[in-house]
C-alpha cells in the first residue's frame, strides 16, 4: 500500500503530540499552510523544501512524505526502521498482539552504523510502558531493540525479553563466574530476579538507543 503523505503527517502529529500551526511556523509559511495541506489538499504536494524539513524533524524518509525513493537515498543517506505495534513492559509485562511493523523512524546511515554493525532489517523500533526502568526508560519512550544482539551475544545491558507471551524490558547482569543472571529493575521500588539461568532467558535483542518526547 502506498503511503499517502498527508495521513503520514497527520498520523505523526498526533502520535507525537504536534500541532499543524507550529509546524507551519518551523517552515516559515502561515500558520495554516499544515492544516491546509492536510485537510484539504492544497498544495497537492510538499515542496522539495518543506519536505525536507519535516523528513529531518520526524526523523523520516522523504518518501512517506511524498518523495522519490531515489531522491531520498542519494541525498539523504537515511535508513528506515520498522516500528512494530507493541508495547514493551517495564513493569507486569506486556500482550504481543501483533507483530507487524511500518516505517517509522529513519537514521543517518553512518551514525547507525556507528552504533550497530546489525542491518537495519534487523532492527525494531517499539514504545515501553510501565516504570520500573525509571529513570533510564520512561512510558511512552521509543527504544531501538537489535535483534541481532541477543543470546548468543549476551553480556551487561537492556535487553527486551520475552516471558510467556509477554514482553519485558530489563538491565541483565551476568555472572562472570557461571551461566547464571540477574533480572534487574533500574526504579529501586521494583525486584530483581537474581541468580537465573542463561539458559532460561528467551532474549529478544539488545535495546542500543531510546528516544522520548521532552515536556
Amino acid at each position: 500500500m502506498v503511503n499517502d503523505p498527508r495521513q503520514v503527517l497527520q498520523r505523526l502529529c498526533s502520535e507525537r503530540g504536534e500541532d499543524f500551526a507550529g509546524l507551519s511556523r518551523m517552515l516559515g509559511r502561515n500558520p495554516a499552510y499544515v492544516q491546509q495541506f492536510v485537510r484539504r489538499g492544497v498544495p497537492k504536494r510538499l515542496g522539495e523544501e518543506e519536505r525536507g524539513k519535516l523528513a529531518r524533524y520526524f526523523g523520516i524518509s522523504e518518501t512517506l512524505l511524498g518523495g522519490r525513493a531515489e531522491e531520498a537515498s542519494g541525498s539523504s543517506g537515511l535508513v528506515s526502521v520498522i516500528r512494530h505495534p507493541v508495547m514493551v513492559s517495564a513493569g507486569p509485562g506486556a500482550i504481543v498482539t501483533e507483530e507487524l511493523g511500518k516505517p517509522y523512524f529513519a537514521f543517518d546511515e553512518r551514525w547507525l552504523k556507528g552504533l550497530t554493525s546489525t542491518a537495519a532489517a534487523n532492527l525494531s523500533i517499539v514504545r515501553v510502558e510501565g516504570d520500573s526502568m525509571t529513570p533510564t526508560l520512561n512510558a511512552g519512550d521509543d527504544i531501538l531493540v537489535d535483534l541481532g544482539d541477543s543470546n548468543d551475544r549476551l553480556r551487561d545491558g537492556i535487553y527486551v525479553l520475552r516471558i510467556d507471551d509477554a514482553l519485558v524490558v530489563k538491565r541483565l547482569a551476568l555472572n562472570p563466574m557461571g551461566r547464571r543472571v540477574t533480572v534487574q529493575s533500574d526504579n529501586p521500588a521494583y525486584p530483581d530476579w537474581p541468580d537465573c539461568s542463561i539458559d532460561e532467558i528467551n532474549c529478544i535483542g539488545r535495546v542500543i538507543w531510546s528516544g522520548r518526547r521532552i515536556a
